[in-house]
This record gives structure tokens, C-alpha cells and sequence, in this order.
């Protein structure tokens, strides 16, 4: 064991058992995209030294700030900052929000060196203020590091990164808070059996997707974390997203059929990702990463942003003691005469991150308003997204979720045209809970990014003008960021004087009447739903919700 690899921080009866030195100890290929390939593959996976080879290119090669800090500016610094304190006792930044530092087989000489590096950032970096994730990172590199000063070198680099298009570690509240959002957005979406689990189990599925670094970055085992990082550094930002996902796919299903406790679940997670290795092998965690079928890049970076909108309109940009960024709907404060508290809170769950943030607003409701189509538009009118709840005589329970404003009726000169975006779905919550989305989000196969020109067109489905992707309604699932194959697909609602539809081609998933006294729901194209209660129905009461910002209440 005497390779440079294996070095004084090091305990090196665990690091044997981590990770063996048996790999290749060279590596030529300079292409990305073969470096993507090798990287998944875990082609230097098994050699200590040819990873830390690779990690010091690949570092090397982040553009970064004109000024960055360099391993002669911490030989400079740490005596300074440190002083005479025992490394062991050294307080870690107030940015690393009391996250402990992972062992990683670090020795204790080596867990010290993670904090001395940790508050030599904090003295480099005065802007970074929230870094959960930045121990582990450290704490990573020390293994591949030949001393303290190339470690903080390696971090520093990362750190200072300022390509725009590449997102690396959140170093604020506001971006961490983001990417939590984001994170449950995609779970939403792409993981709906693992959702529909959470959901049933936990009082406030947000703040267990607002975990989701952490399984990540302190959790995961270090030969499962190392592998992780390996393809983060040569891919991103959206390789952690994708195996987050995977953990939780792996999660329901060793958990599915088990009881779970609400106010155990973020405990029982970090738990299975402690120990995951009883589950699935690190080969085959990133193989389940990489079958999901994501959108792209810039769609994630797309949602980051309208994520980041948000908390930044409802200002929520820094952590505060004892404060809970996302929000339930309140059980004193909530009346509904079609769903219980827990019902909304169901409900609440599906809708677009950045709404969950808002408390539901009563609009319209059909035993005080009466049963009027007009008086329904006239309540709901300026409030965009907003909530259809449906009764039938029958004691059924449907409705829909809708993306926009009901006033974009009226672009239509009197005619019966379909507005709205993606991010539109219809669900039933009695006699049994389901929910159905866009058909273009189950098979994304049906759509191709559009090709890049110099100025992108708009479509008719396109409802803002605004050349600020951030202030469109649903940057990630905008129509108009697809080629859409046919008309029936982007269906999402549309209104008249006598009648209100929501989804389209070959069927209509919810029609009403303009006196909202009767109904009928179909298959439909646009979300390729079942019917959503009994065909034809008799309404017994309609109620519409907004959203209301918590900060106007």
C-alpha cells in the first residue's frame, strides 16, 4: 500500500474495502463524449490513482474566475485562520448549515483537514452563504488530493466556475431552495409511483424532497458517491437530479409494500441510502439514473429559473431560523365543500413546485356564487393557474388543474378555441385517486427539440410575448418548446358561453354546461385519461381555487 493514492488522511483498513486498486492506470481518450461513456462505465472506478489523475484534469479544465484561489493561497492563509486550535475542535462555516463531515474512510487527521479547508473557502469565498453539499465534496477530494493545499485548490476551482451554462454546487439559499423545488417538479413527473408513496405517507412531501442533496452528499457510501462524482464532473448538475430520482425508484420498491410513518419518512430514506448497498450495486444505481427519460438541459435550467422567480417574489432568498420555506394548506383556515384538508393537501402535492409555495384562495364556488358558467368566469378572471373541483350527485370527485388565465377565452372572438399550457392535468379523487397528464410527458418520443435558430418563432399556443423565459407560466413544459405532432396534443382548455372543456381529440376529459348543471368526461388525446367519474353526471356543486401568495394574506 504504498501508492501516492492512499495518503496520511486516509484509514487505510477501510479504504481497502472501498474501493481496490485493481483498475487500468492510464487514461488517453480527450473527446467528451467518450469521457461520458468511460465515466458511466466506471472505467477508472477501480484504480485510486488513475481517478485522481482524472479528477485533477478534469478540474483543471473548469473555466473559471480570473481570480481563483491556488494552493500557495492556502499555505498563506491557514495558519492564519486557524491558529492553534486543534483541527479536530475547528468550528465549520456557518454555510455548511450543521451538516457533519463524512468519514469517507478519512482518518481523524483527515477529518480535520476537511474543516481547515472548509473555513479556508469560507475566508476565499465571503458570497458563498449556503453550501450543505460542500463537506462531502472536500471531504472526496482529500482522498485524491496529495496534500491540503491541492484539495483547496481542486474545491476552489469548482466553486469558482463561471461558464453560464454550467451549473456545478448551489452556493446559496435561494439556489439550494431552487433545485429542492426542482427536484420535487421531477418527481412529480417522472417518478409518480414513488410520489403517489410520499404522498400517502407524509404530511409534507416537500420537505421530504427537500432532502434530496443531502442522500447524495453525506448518505450514499463512498464508492457509490465516488461514482456519482465522476460522471458529475464530466456531465453536470443534471447527473445528480438523475440519481436522486433512481434512489427514490429503488426506494418505493423495496418499500412499497411496507408500512411507513409520516413523521419517520425522510429518516426511513436516509436510512435505505446509508444502506444501499443491500439494494443495488453502484452500476446498476446509475444504470436506473440514466433510463429515465428526461427533457433537456436547458427545460431543467428553464424550470430552475421560474423556481428561483418565485422565491425571489415571495422573498425568500436567505434560511431564517424556525422558518419553512414550503407551506401546507392549513386545516384552520381551509373550508371546502367538496374535499377534506387532506384531500387539497393530496392535490397540492401534484401542482408546479413554485405554486406550492401559495396558500388555496376560494374563487368561485357554485352553492354561494350559484350555478353560473359566466359568474364562474367572472370570479376567475385574472388569477392564473387555478383549481376545478367537481361533485357529482353521484358523490364523485374529479377536476383539473389549469395552467392559465380563463380570460384567454376571449382571444377568440366569441369561438371556442384551446388555450393553455403543459403543465395542465385532470385527476379523480373519488371513489379512487388518479391523475393524468399530458400525453407528451409520458411519451416524450412524440416531440423533438425544435431546431436552433436565431430568433425562435412563437406558436398560437405561445400566451406571453416576453422574451424572458423566466416570466413564461410553464418554461418547462411550454408548448411552444416542442414540435408538437398534431393538434389534439396541446387541447388543454377552452371556454364558451354554454360550455367549459378541458382536454381535447377524440374525447373531451371534463365538459360542462353553461348552466353547471350537467357533465360528461371521456378519453381523451391531449392526456389519455379514463373516464373521471360516471360519463354523464349531474353536478352537485363546482368550485374553483386559486393561489394565493402567502406574503397578501
Amino acid at each position: 500500500m504504498d501508492s501516492p493514492g492512499y495518503n496520511c488522511f486516509v484509514d487505510r483498513d477501510k479504504m481497502d474495502a472501498a474501493i481496490q486498486d485493481l483498475g487500468p492506470k492510464e487514461l488517453s481518450c480527450t473527446e467528451l463524449q467518450e469521457l461520458k461513456q468511460l465515466a458511466r462505465q466506471g472505467y477508472w472506478a477501480q484504480s485510486h490513482a488513475l481517478r485522481g489523475k482524472v479528477y485533477q484534469r478534469l478540474i483543471r479544465d473548469i473555466p473559471c474566475r480570473t481570480v481563483t484561489p491556488d494552493a500557495s493561497v492556502y499555505s498563506d492563509i491557514v495558519g492564519k485562520i486557524v491558529g492553534k486550535h486543534s483541527s479536530s475542535y475547528l468550528p465549520l462555516p456557518e454555510f455548511v448549515d450543521n451538516t457533519q463531515v463524512p468519514s469517507y474512510c478519512l482518518n481523524a487527521r483527515g477529518e480535520g483537514a476537511v474543516r481547515k479547508i472548509l473555513l479556508c473557502i469560507a475566508n476565499q469565498f465571503p458570497d458563498i452563504s449556503f453550501c450543505p453539499a460542500l463537506p462531502a465534496v472536500v471531504a472526496l477530494l482529500l482522498h485524491y488530493s496529495i496534500d491540503e493545499a491541492e484539495c483547496f485548490e481542486k474545491a476552489c476551482r469548482i466553486l469558482a466556475c463561471n461558464d453560464p451554462g454550467r451549473r456545478l454546487i448551489d452556493q446559496s439559499f435561494l439556489a439550494f431552495e431552487s433545485s429542492c423545488m426542482t427536484f420535487g417538479d421531477l418527481v412529480n413527473k417522472y417518478c409518480q409511483a414513488a410520489h403517489k408513496l410520499m404522498v400517502a405517507v407524509s404530511e409534507d412531501v416537500l420537505q421530504v424532497y427537500a432532502d434530496w442533496q443531502r442522500w447524495l452528499f453525506g448518505e450514499l457510501p463512498l464508492c457509490y458517491f465516488a461514482r456519482v462524482f465522476d460522471v458529475f464532473l464530466v456531465e453536470g448538475y443534471k447527473v445528480l437530479y438523475r440519481v436522486a430520482l433512481a434512489i427514490l425508484k429503488f426506494f418505493h420498491k423495496v418499500r412499497a409494500g411496507q408500512p411507513l410513518e409520516s413523521d419517520s419518512v425522510k429518516q426511513d430514506i436516509r436510512t435505505f441510502v446509508k444502506h444501499i448497498a443491500k439494494t443495488v450495486s453502484p452500476e446498476k444505481l446509475l444504470e436506473k439514473a440514466f433510463a429515465i427519460r428526461l427533457f433537456s438541459r436547458k427545460e431543467i435550467q428553464l424550470l430552475q429559473m421560474a423556481n428561483e422567480k418565485a422565491l425571489k417574489q415571495k422573498g425568500i432568498t436567505v434560511k431564517q431560523k424556525r422558518q419553512f420555506v414550503h407551506l401546507a394548506v392549513h386545516a384552520e383556515n381551509f373550508r371546502s365543500e367538496i374535499v377534506s384538508v387532506r384531500e387539497m393537501r393530496d392535490i397540492w402535492s401534484w401542482v408546479p413546485e413554485r405554486f406550492a409555495l401559495c396558500q388555496p384562495l376560494l374563487l368561485f364556488s357554485s352553492l354561494q356564487h350559484g350555478y353560473s358558467l359566466a359568474r364562474f368566469y367572472f370570479q376567475c378572471e385574472g388569477h392564473e393557474p387555478t383549481l376545478l373541483l367537481i361533485k357529482t350527485t353521484q358523490k364523485e370527485v374529479c377536476g383539473a388543474y389549469l395552467s392559465t388565465d380563463w380570460s384567454e377565452r376571449n382571444k377568440f372572438g366569441g369561438k371556442l378555441g384551446f388555450f393553455g399550457t403543459g403543465e395542465c392535468f385532470v385527476f379523480r379523487l373519488q371513489p379512487e385517486v388518479q391523475r393524468y397528464e399530458w400525453v407528451v410527458i409520458k411519451h416524450p418520443e412524440l416531440t423533438k427539440p425544435p431546431p436552433l435558430t436565431a430568433a425562435e418563432p412563437t406558436t398560437p399556443l405561445s400566451h406571453s410575448a416576453s422574451s424572458d423565459p423566466a416570466d413564461r407560466l410553464s418554461p418547462f413544459l411550454a408548448a411552444r418548446h416542442f414540435n408538437l405532432p398534431s393538434k389534439t396534443e396541446s387541447m388543454f382548455m377552452a371556454g364558451g358561453s354554454d360550455c367549459l372543456i378541458v382536454g381535447g381529440g377524440g374525447g373531451q376529459a371534463l365538459y360542462i354546461d353553461g348552466d353547471l348543471n350537467r357533465g360528461r368526461t371521456s378519453h381523451c388525446d391531449t392526456f389519455n385519461n379514463q373516464p373521471l367519474c360516471s360519463e354523464n353526471f349531474l353536478i352537485a356543486a363546482v368550485e374553483a381555487w386559486g393561489f394565493q401568495d402567502p406574503d397578501t394574506q
